[in-house]
């Protein structure tokens, strides 16, 4: 396992094999590790890495004296992944190469409170013979008397987007080691400046399979 967290800049396109490709570019690194967890004092093993520049201001004590006890400057955000221990006390880009698949991980855009249509992709009713004001309600949710009750789970209008969000098997067409730009094939999730969490791909595609 290896992992880096990074920053979404956004999208662009770049050339390949003679045709124009989309790719979202991701400001990752170097990464501070603030701590390491192990199987012996823990139960697990585990690096806590940091990323994302923060005011010295602004973090509190606790916070604080555990930075100072790791040796590490304060930084914005702290990301725990599991199955990682790098050799050395920062990472960087250099750990991944061109071409390879990676799992991108991040916090989806929030939609706040959305219909049934646009949150669940529901067809909606007729837009004429004799339809009023049903064009794009859910319709029915319950089963009359018995169970008496609507089923947990039921796609119904609410809160959409915010949410953990993994795009898997995600090509990594170039890493720019100087700039420590990471150029990903297609859209990633999370809006433009938001906290994205790379890893190599835990079901990558064997050749052959």
């Amino acid at each position: 396992m290896k992992a880096i967290l990074g920053t979404k800049v956004g999208m662009t396109q770049v050339w390949k094999e003679g045709r124009m490709v989309p790719v979202t570019v991701i400001f990752a690194g170097p990464c501070p590790v603030v701590e390491r967890r192990s199987t012996d004092r823990d139960g697990y093993q585990a690096v806590q890495l940091g990323w994302g520049d923060v005011s010295p201001g602004s973090v509190n004590r606790p916070r604080r004296g555990r930075f100072q006890k790791n040796g590490v400057e304060p930084v914005r955000h702290l990301v725990e992944v599991r199955g990682f221990d790098p050799e050395a006390d920062s990472v960087t880009v250099d750990l991944f190469v061109d071409g390879e698949l990676v799992d991108v991980t991040a916090t989806s855009k929030g939609r706040g409170t959305a219909g049934v249509i646009k949150r669940h992709h529901f067809a909606g009713g007729d837009a004429s013979h004799g339809s009023k004001k049903f064009h794009r309600r859910p319709g029915a949710i319950g089963t009359r008397k018995t169970p008496g009750r609507v089923y947990k789970g039921k796609p119904m209008a609410g809160r959409m987007g915010a949410e953990r969000v993994t795009t898997q098997n995600v090509e990594l067409l170039e890493v720019r080691k100087d700039d420590n730009l990471l150029l990903v094939a297609g859209s990633v999730p999370g809006p433009n400046g938001g906290l994205v969490l790379v890893r190599n791909a835990v079901k990558a595609k064997v050749a052959g399979q």
